[in-house]
């Protein structure tokens, strides 16, 4: 039903829904039974909050920031897959948008969905934007996989160079090195 979804949400115009009733509708699309399915998920989270978090100059405002956590709460995969991976793709500083996704993943995110947002992090090319991403990742202090945390350590052995002059960076190594200290050589 993606297409009839899409449609609906057109219709409905809930990309320009007023951020007080947003919450309301959040509210609602969690007490439905059964669960929205993945794909459904994932429109929604575009519809009600791609357009908002994209175009955001200051910090959201607490009707944006209690949907957007509301909803993050029970649909955390497409949520992230849709929102992070803009953000990610968002050329420019995208600095109201940083520090949104940082405060998702200390303050709404399950373990799960944490790693993902590490991963997406890693899949593009590592930017002084994205630094404090990574560092909200390990302030959580999560067990990484094996593969994920390999990733980690070469991405930023391979962009040490660039960042000489980082003190982002230089913070992010000094946590990785505290918080790691047993599985960095």
């Amino acid at each position: 039903c993606c297409p009839q979804l899409e449609g609906l949400c057109t219709f409905l115009q809930l990309s320009t829904y007023p951020e007080h009733l947003l919450v309301r509708f959040c509210s609602w699309l969690l007490a439905l039974t059964p669960d929205l399915s993945y794909t459904s998920a994932v429109i929604l989270s575009e519809q009600l909050f791609l357009r908002r978090v994209l175009s955001l100059t200051q910090p959201p405002s607490r009707h944006l920031m209690a949907a957007l956590t509301s909803f993050c709460s029970k649909y955390s995969q497409p949520f992230c897959r849709v929102l992070v991976g803009a953000i990610l793709q968002e050329p420019g500083e995208g600095t109201e948008q940083t520090k949104l996704v940082c405060e998702l993943v200390e303050e709404c995110l399950e373990p799960d969905s944490v790693r993902l947002v590490l991963s997406q992090v890693l899949e593009v090319p590592l930017s002084e934007k994205l630094l404090p991403i990574v560092q909200a990742v390990l302030g959580r202090q999560e067990v990484l996989p094996s593969e994920l945390f390999d990733l980690l350590v070469l991405t930023l052995c391979q962009h040490a160079p660039a960042f000489a002059m980082s003190l982002n960076y230089a913070k992010l190594v000094m946590a990785m090195l505290t918080m790691y200290q047993n599985q960095v050589t």
